[in-house]
């Protein structure tokens, strides 16, 4: 199962990711508009941005399928004094009260591989959200897909976790295979060798548009590399800002 192995370092691998730039790009966008109360974070995975909203004054709910990523998000929860609602679930088969926002950030949704996926993602989100309330997510963009992530191997040599990252892409459905071997190490000074696959797929903006449509909602914004900018041809991540009519 993918986060399985990979829970466990998940947040040392990704130290330098900047969270503070999806929160600023969160907020800002609310503040454009009435400030929610409760969201759902989609694929919350270990809480990163979850923790941090919650510390903000908003009621979170984190949903994630990994059970192992879950369990380490509520750790952290408890070590932040924060108060975060954690759920496991299918982002495809979302089952909760009606909130005011839904996010879903650090590429979760590239994890849909089938346009129906998305599409039924997107209508889920639709009916959860009240009158009004948000929806901001951000995906892989297709240039990343082919020309960043392509055909690649990535490796990461460190005193705790090792990596060897293979990527092979298929250009046609711009969808990359992720296969990910880990070197752990353990109390005893040994390293444990643990293996995944991922699978992400990135979809033309102008598709996700139609789905969001599809789904009900309006105030469409497409931007960029957390910034309010139009996508470019060379742009990494895809930024989507979109509404629940209010009526």
């Amino acid at each position: 199962m993918a986060y399985a192995h990979m829970a466990a370092v998940y947040d040392k691998l990704m130290a330098d990711s900047p969270y503070d730039q999806w929160l600023d790009w969160v907020e800002s966008n609310w503040e454009k508009g009435e400030k929610p109360k409760h969201v759902i974070d989609l694929g919350c995975g270990t809480g990163t941005i979850a923790i941090p909203l919650s510390k903000r004054g908003y009621r979170v709910t984190g949903v994630d399928l990994s059970a192992e990523m879950l369990a380490i998000a509520y750790d952290k929860m408890r070590q932040e004094q924060a108060d975060v609602i954690w759920v496991e679930q299918d982002m495809r088969e979302l089952d909760l009260p009606q909130t005011d926002a839904v996010i879903s950030l650090c590429d979760s949704l590239s994890y849909l591989t089938e346009e129906a996926d998305v599409q039924e993602t997107f209508r889920k989100v639709f009916d959860h959200l009240a009158p009004g309330g948000s929806f901001l997510f951000d995906v892989h963009s297709p240039y990343k897909m082919l020309h960043i992530f392509g055909d690649e191997t990535f490796t990461y040599v460190d005193d705790e976790v090792s990596y060897i990252w293979q990527c092979f892409c298929d250009p046609l459905r711009l969808e990359v295979e992720h296969q990910l071997t880990f070197f752990i190490r353990q109390q005893d000074g040994l390293y444990e060798r643990m293996e995944e696959e991922h699978w992400q797929r990135a979809y033309q903006p102008i598709q996700l548009i139609r789905w969001l449509t599809d789904a009900g909602f309006t105030d469409i914004v497409v931007s960029a590399d957390y910034s309010d900018l139009p996508p470019q041809e060379k742009s990494d991540r895809l930024f989507f800002a979109a509404r629940k009519p209010k009526r």
